[in-house]
């Protein structure tokens, strides 16, 4: 009896939340890169660090994956709240490939409409006076989320590594949290399949989650994650097994650094305190922990 009231109610939440958020930024793909990198005062203090990436961090730049992989190891050592998990892009280095945005959908997989590593591409100028801009943008994971404070049953909430997760078995899919996000980076499950309208139910669509350390299946369409919002978590499956998130080992570009900021021997820390970097929308005061290098 319990499931079939939450069931009537997610279902209930699910028409009234299409309704109510009606011309609201649903699509994480909404926004166009120039607009969230419009503000010049985004950008922190430039760093004039003038050496090789051998003298930044102090090693072969060329096992670097290797060296983050070490670094997220060393801080799993820690207790939780005394890491700090961040990510850097750097944007001169992304090519636009969108390897990250399908090794992310296939990790998690991800159903249609659902997309936690969009890459805004846009052409900015007039021919031949152009240049592109590729803007990967995860979930910013930001340490004071908007999101978590609009959520009416605290089906989200931040961990204390940084890392914002949502609660699926919690959350009751008002979408709230999505209408929150100045990101645009919240996404619903709405249950579908890539193949809908076919004789038979591909396999791929079978497949199940294994977001939180727990499976997922997608059989019933009241089970979750059907019926809830989603989000990049940095992959915390996969951190607390001690592997990077999934979209940085694909970047062919080795474009993405990622790791622990309290450690300041971490590829991450490093970065970050002597690039030219800038977060997007700070003057929000979401405090995001992913940082871009340009």
């Amino acid at each position: 009896m319990g499931n079939t009231k939450k069931n009537d109610r997610r279902d209930f939440l699910s028409k009234f939340g299409t309704a109510f958020i009606a011309g609201a930024a649903l699509s994480p793909l909404i926004s166009n890169a120039s607009e969230l990198l419009e503000t010049e005062n985004n950008v922190t203090e430039i760093k004039n660090f003038k050496g090789s990436f051998e003298d930044l961090l102090g090693g072969d730049y060329t096992n670097i994956k290797l060296r983050m992989q070490d670094d997220v190891r060393r801080a799993l050592k820690k207790p939780m709240k005394d890491r700090k998990w961040a990510m850097a892009i750097d944007l001169r280095k992304c090519v636009g490939c969108n390897a990250c945005t399908v090794a992310c959908i296939a990790e998690n997989a991800l159903p249609p409409g659902v997309v936690y590593r969009p890459v805004i591409k846009e052409e900015i100028g007039t021919y031949p006076n152009v240049s592109k801009i590729n803007l990967p943008k995860p979930c910013m994971q930001c340490d004071e989320p908007p999101c978590v404070d609009v959520c009416p049953v605290e089906a989200t909430w931040k961990r204390e590594d940084g890392i914002v997760v949502i609660d699926y078995e919690a959350c009751i899919g008002c979408r709230y949290c999505m209408t929150a996000c100045p990101y645009e980076h919240r996404m619903f499950d709405f249950g579908e399949k890539y193949s809908d309208g076919l004789p038979l139910v591909a396999n791929y669509d079978k497949r199940p989650s294994f977001e939180y350390g727990k499976e997922w299946d997608r059989e019933d369409r009241h089970s979750s994650p059907i019926g809830n919002v989603r989000k990049c978590t940095f992959c915390a499956h996969r951190l607390d097994e001690g592997l990077l998130p999934q979209c940085l080992t694909t970047c062919i570009g080795g474009a993405n650094y990622f790791g622990d900021l309290n450690d300041e021997d971490s590829v991450i820390a490093k970065l970050v305190s002597r690039l030219n970097v800038f977060r997007l929308k700070e003057e929000m005061g979401t405090e995001p922990n992913v940082y871009y290098i340009r």
